[in-house]
């Protein structure tokens, strides 16, 4: 893993070490909490930031990608989301990670050593006493290890956080007014608690959205969509950029405005509402929702296919988000046109940008692309980065070729790390160099002409300029 790992032509060097590797990053989608940027947490071991441990309010923070590299080696879970010591639970880790040959955990895990810490070996049973205790000093001692000291090393120029509608984004606020921050840290929306009304704790989500904007009870759907459109505009006022909707599937069901306030009135009384009915209110969300974020100048992120909590034992045991998601089937892609035609009937359609984490539908949402572009900004409806399970680099080819053969990979607006690691940004390193590395293969195989100028445009822009100026950085 050598500074030319990956490159396989000289072309790729040169498009990769002379312009993608200089390039600012914008991370306009994770999960990092900003109240550790603001405090700029150090970190006391690597088992920390990569395992994780419990927040001060008793939750749980990690990667759950590690997790499942462990739980598939058989490691206990006690080592992998337990009460282990810390340099026992890396060690397991390690000796796990020896054989996860071909899956990019391997290659992100050995990039952060090399790109954080200087280690220029690899993880192994056999070096991990090694690696923990240069890890730790440095952790601990090293100014560049603070987690602002790991973004500004990282050349981060944005990011964009995930964010419930209900949050006071009171450490948006801090950040904002701090003048030793120089990156921007700016709030996603997140409004899926608001539109899951067939799902459980709705009501009782809808009673702390309605204290949130001051308020006893939202009454009627006219309410709910007062409510989210008020904490949108407070959202925007702290330099929101995007929304992000993580639904199992898009649904497009418009109804008139009795039925859904019935289905609304239903699941507010504790009853359960039909499938016909839930899609009708969730419909009448998005819609007013995606004319909000048109009006706001907001990219709609729309996530679906995931079929979470596979495993009902230890989502009982620990709860969602610990690595027991699954790639789901579904067969919605005409109801996210439906949707997308709906808001651009009357001109308010967002930028958008769509991910499947099924990528059987690579081809389908490359053909969607072309159906609703516009002059507003070059790539206005986007086909997402290889989401989740598919941020391999196989997956990473596969959507950039898609979106090549279908569309413009040259308005892209490339990498995103999704992740709740501080350490993730070599995630956009890896990205780079699969992107270089597949346009030097195009160039040399005398698919594209060697034309300099062209080519670093399309670099740089996906790299970074198309992102900054999709997001109006």
């Amino acid at each position: 893993m050598d500074k030319d790992f990956l490159l396989e032509t000289e072309t790729a060097k040169h498009l990769f070490h002379d312009y993608a590797e200089q390039m600012p990053l914008v991370d306009y989608h994770c999960h990092i909490p900003p109240r550790e940027i603001y405090e700029n947490r150090r970190f006391e071991n690597l088992t920390q930031v990569w395992l994780g441990g419990e927040n001060p309010d008793g939750s749980y923070f990690g990667d759950h990608y590690k997790w499942r590299v462990m739980r598939s080696n058989g490691v206990s879970e006690d080592y992998v989301t337990g009460h282990a010591p810390a340099k026992e639970r890396l060690r397991k880790f390690a000796e796990s990670l020896e054989l996860a040959i071909g899956n990019p955990m391997y290659h992100w895990c050995n990039l952060e050593l090399r790109k954080f810490f200087g280690y220029e070996g690899y993880l192994s049973a056999a070096t991990v006493d090694e690696v923990w205790e240069r890890t730790e000093e440095m952790l601990q001692n090293d100014p560049r290890l603070t987690v602002r000291g790991m973004i500004e090393q990282s050349n981060v120029a944005f990011i964009g956080t995930t964010d419930d509608p209900i949050d006071s984004l009171e450490w948006h606020e801090k950040i904002a007014a701090d003048p030793a921050i120089q990156f921007k840290v700016c709030p996603s929306f997140r409004p899926d608690k608001a539109i899951n009304i067939h799902k459980e704790g709705f009501a009782e989500y809808i009673a702390r959205l309605a204290k949130s904007v001051g308020k006893e009870s939202l009454d009627t759907v006219e309410d709910v969509c007062a409510a989210l459109t008020e904490r949108l505009e407070f959202f925007k006022s702290l330099g929101c950029r995007a929304s992000d909707h993580g639904l199992d599937y898009i649904p497009f069901r418009p109804a008139d405005r009795a039925a859904v306030e019935a289905a609304y009135q239903k699941a507010m009384n504790g009853e359960a509402v039909t499938v016909e009915e839930a899609e009708a209110y969730q419909t009448a969300i998005l819609l007013h929702l995606g004319r909000e974020y048109h009006r706001l100048g907001i990219a709609m992120q729309l996530h679906y296919s995931c079929l979470r909590n596979a495993n009902e034992r230890m989502y009982k045991k620990l709860g969602p988000d610990t690595g027991f998601d699954m790639i789901s089937q579904n067969t919605c892609g005409a109801s996210i046109a439906s949707l997308l035609s709906a808001l651009d009937l009357d001109g308010r359609c967002p930028k958008t940008i769509l991910y499947s984490l099924n990528p059987a539908d690579n081809e389908q949402l490359g053909t969607m692309l072309g159906c609703f572009q516009s002059t507003e900004v070059p790539g206005k409806i986007q086909h997402g980065s290889a989401w989740w399970f598919n941020d391999t680099k196989s997956g990473m080819e596969d959507q950039m070729r898609s979106l090549a053969n279908l569309g413009l990979l040259g308005n892209f607006v490339g990498m995103l790390t999704d992740s709740r690691s501080f350490l993730s940004y070599a995630r956009h390193d890896y990205f780079r160099r699969i992107l270089c590395n597949l346009i030097g293969k195009w160039v040399e195989n005398g698919e594209y002409p060697n034309d300099e100028a062209a080519l670093k445009r399309i670099v740089e822009g996906v790299c970074y300029n198309n992102a900054a100026r999709y997001f109006e950085l």
